[in-house]
């Protein structure tokens, strides 16, 4: 065989990402704040941009350079009003560290999804209020426990360490002559709980308040895991009490306040700026009408040469051009952004309008894909979009992302179901448990089976647990030991 080497003309096609088409990627994947933070450094950057003030209406951009346009139309947020609650759950405050089987022992709520409030407040106004500042309730119960100043200033120093939920840090290290210190203040600080190092010293202070801290309560503490999986079983050979003994503790754990610093803010509440906001209009198609949110939308102007310089050389020349190009660029991209946004969200509207109408169990199955071919996208393009994106609607402000979900087909051919409304049924069907009439995977998918939901037992089971739901043999047995109670 004979090695040589030669040239040859060749002609193909490929697809080359430019840095302006990266950029457009970028800038389509950013929600408000990253937004923002970006475009502050390409103004930064470039003495020709400058960055609108929310509040300032952009001017018209001098004859030698292309306006600012603002874009969409949007419509006011004032008004609206959070007169129903959002479908999927949210996930514990910022810094939380009670395990996720600690959460569904407790029956914890999560965090605010976009319910209604008891007073008819909207959700906007809810995330403002302005709740007392943990640190000055903790400052004053240490005021109140310790006289001397000295011991003051000591658990002053520990204010530095609590978390949302009112805990110190558990691995702080403590001097032992500290500890009786620690142990006053968390046996009269109120409310109870504050100032624990963990869930179970949380939950033990309360109990010894109520003294009812005994050594069985004590090992049910010690193994709060086995009680969230109800191992009951294991349970009753460590303490050697029986079931119905165990419910009785369960349900008094469960009247306990695991998170003790809730009720105080730690750090002004961070709102959510909604990308678009949804309105009802009965002569709109569909009856809703989807407009921008200007506030969610900053805006560029480009400001003229001529105040640049008065003489420039060649390279000043230079330099302006590729700021000018750049500028140019970098507006067409944020309209194009913002074009694609609302395109996005008025399909996800038209598809989902019964849901803003009527709630969850209305929610209808829609994927990416179903939305890229509808509106002439790719799916990632979609997948972007949608990320971090929110809809102010008059069900709450929602992500984009929580409208999607997946198909369950229908056993008689009809419509078929999205996952989100056939787990609401689920939950519906196990509250509605009657005594001795406890419903089993197998009679869930029959049920679901009656109603035209096609769904197999093992996929009961996963959307049952992924509600925390107990099995049907926890809750026959809890069932039966509530009744012997009784």
């Amino acid at each position: 065989m004979n090695l040589s080497i030669n040239l040859q003309v060749r002609q193909s096609q490929s697809l080359t990402m430019t840095p302006q088409l990266l950029q457009s990627i970028r800038l389509l994947q950013f929600h408000h704040v990253e937004l923002l933070a970006f475009l502050q450094g390409e103004a930064d950057g470039n003495p020709l941009l400058e960055l609108v003030p929310p509040a300032e209406p952009a001017a018209p951009a001098p004859a030698e350079a292309p306006s600012a346009a603002p874009v969409g139309d949007p419509a006011p947020l004032s008004g609206w009003q959070d007169d129903g609650a959002a479908f999927s759950d949210g996930t514990g405050p910022e810094g939380e560290r009670h395990p996720d089987a600690a959460d569904r022992l407790l029956d914890l709520p999560r965090a605010a999804s976009a319910g209604p409030a008891p007073d008819g407040a909207s959700w906007e106004e809810r995330l403002g209020e302005d709740l007392p500042s943990l640190h000055a309730h903790a400052l004053s119960e240490i005021a109140e426990v310790f006289a001397r100043a000295d011991e003051r200033r000591l658990a002053e120093v520990w204010l530095a360490d609590l978390d949302a939920s009112g805990f110190l840090f558990p691995d702080l290290d403590l001097p032992d002559e500290v500890l009786p210190l620690l142990r006053r203040l968390q046996d009269e600080a109120e409310p109870a709980g504050l100032f624990a190092r963990s869930l179970e010293e949380c939950l033990s202070i309360q109990l010894r308040r109520r003294d009812r801290l005994d050594p069985v309560m004590a090992c049910v503490l010690a193994n709060l895991p086995l009680l969230a999986r109800r191992d009951f079983a294991a349970l009753s050979r460590l303490t050697g009490e029986s079931e119905g003994d165990l419910l009785e503790i369960l349900a008094e754990i469960r009247s306990l306040d695991p998170r003790p610093g809730s009720a105080f803010s730690l750090a002004p509440p961070a709102a959510v700026v909604p990308d678009a906001v949804v309105t009802q209009d009965k002569g709109a198609p569909g009856g809703w009408t989807v407009a921008l949110n200007p506030d969610a939308f900053p805006r560029l102007r480009i400001r003229a040469e001529s105040g640049l310089a008065s003489a420039r050389g060649g390279e000043e020349r230079a330099f302006l051009a590729q700021c000018r190009q750049s500028a140019g660029w970098l507006q067409r991209s944020l309209e194009g952004r913002a074009r694609t946004i609302l395109k996005v969200a008025d399909e996800i509207v038209r598809r989902q309008g019964a849901f803003l109408r009527h709630g969850g169990g209305h929610l209808k199955p829609m994927t990416l894909m179903d939305v890229a071919e509808a509106v002439g996208m790719h799916e990632s393009t979609i997948s972007r979009v949608t990320a971090g994106k929110y809809l102010a609607t008059p069900r709450g402000t929602m992500e984009m992302k929580a409208f999607f979900s997946g198909a369950i087909a229908a056993s008689d051919g009809g419509e078929a179901h999205s996952a989100e409304s056939v787990k609401l049924r689920i939950r519906t069907l196990v509250a509605a448990e009657a005594a001795g009439g406890v419903l089993s995977d197998d009679d869930i998918a029959a049920r679901l089976g009656g109603e035209g939901i096609e769904l197999a037992r093992r996929t009961v089971a996963k959307y049952r647990e992924a509600l925390g739901i107990p099995s049907s043999v926890q809750r026959r047995r809890e069932m039966k030991a509530r009744r012997l109670a009784g």
